[in-house]
């Protein structure tokens, strides 16, 4: 009997992640949630919507003017959850982009608004303005060059175009061991570009940064760090990445499977296409596709406008509508008009 060896054929590399697609977070009260990162924050509510694996709930979605991948950061309000403990194995912090230039004027709305920030710190060559949302989430603003032809698309209801939020700048990762996550991050295609000392209120002694291959959301730091964590109001739920196609994707889930970890199933969140998966150290992944947006379902100019029911929740409307709180999306008035179009001639 003939004896055959059998050959190691390498799997092939998944196109590299562009970046982050959105970061999802609990919140505590819907209507405090809706204030503050649309009226003080400026982002625009571009979808109004239910949590899919628990329909009493909201999740709403914020981002640029049309909802553009890298722009959208969502909640769920859990009104009857703890207060949660940010630490290792979450994601600690969110930040921002922002035009260079833009930070004075952000500081001082959040003095106007009562916004509770910090003293800005220098990382990587940039400047970054750390505050918190009304739940204690911390979040960040960092001041870039922002190109003619970025991608995404400010919306001036309330902010200027020329400070507004422009998407993702990056996440930092809190975790007790960064080793494996490095490699699934450079797996992802995300490529190792500098360490430094951490400043801030950050514990970790070093700051590794990873870079994608996309224009928004292309930073992923990751800081080692011990201390208990727990989930609740003020603590972000996953972080999504781009795999634009379901091809991309797939690739990009064989490749996760293959490090020994459990990626899902690809499950329909309407918008987009998504797998989820716990990273090494406990992080929540999720990996999104780019289409069908959340235009697929509403015209560009009434995004947000109504409550939107994926797929057969819309058959339970009158009875999930009964059971979500009453909330009023902010609206600019004549006067914050006028300040906005001032600000703009300044």
């Amino acid at each position: 009997m003939k004896a055959f060896a059998l050959l190691s054929v390498p799997m092939a590399d998944p196109n590299p992640t562009p970046g982050i697609h959105h970061v999802t977070c609990v919140a505590s009260d819907p209507q405090q949630n809706l204030d503050f990162w649309v009226e003080t924050l400026g982002l625009r509510l571009v979808k109004r919507s239910i949590n899919q694996d628990d329909p009493g709930t909201y999740h709403f979605f914020f981002a640029d003017a049309e909802g553009t991948p890298g722009t959208s950061m969502t909640f769920f309000p859990w009104g009857d959850m703890q207060q949660g403990t940010v630490g290792s194995g979450q994601v600690a912090r969110t930040a921002f982009r922002v035009p260079a230039g833009s930070l004075d004027y952000w500081e001082a709305r959040f003095d106007d608004h009562g916004v509770d920030y910090d003293e800005r710190v220098e990382r990587f060559g940039e400047t970054v303005l750390p505050f918190r949302d009304p739940d204690g989430l911390p979040v960040e603003l960092v001041a870039v060059e922002i190109p003619d032809d970025d991608p995404t698309v400010p919306w001036e209801a309330f902010v200027p175009a020329e400070h507004a939020i422009r998407g993702f700048h990056s996440v930092t990762l809190w975790l007790t061991d960064p080793g494996p996550t490095t490699e699934l991050l450079e797996t992802m295609g995300l490529e190792q570009v500098g360490t430094e000392q951490s400043q801030g209120d950050t514990p970790g002694d070093e700051r590794t940064r990873f870079e994608a291959a996309g224009e928004v959301g292309q930073y992923v730091d990751v800081l080692p760090t011990v201390s208990a964590s727990r989930q609740g109001h003020g603590t972000v739920h996953h972080v999504a990445f781009q795999t634009p196609t379901d091809d991309d994707q797939a690739e990009m889930r064989t490749a996760v499977r293959s490090m020994g970890l459990r990626p899902t199933q690809q499950i329909d969140r309407h918008w987009f296409r998504s797998v989820y998966f716990r990273e090494f150290d406990g992080v929540l992944f999720e990996l999104a596709t780019s289409e069908p947006g959340y235009a697929s379902d509403e015209p560009l100019d009434d995004l947000g406008g109504r409550l939107v029911l994926p797929g057969t929740f819309e058959d339970r409307r009158e009875e999930i509508e009964a059971n979500l709180p009453d909330v009023t999306v902010p609206t600019p008035d004549e006067e914050e008009r006028a300040d906005v179009e001032a600000d703009a001639d300044d």
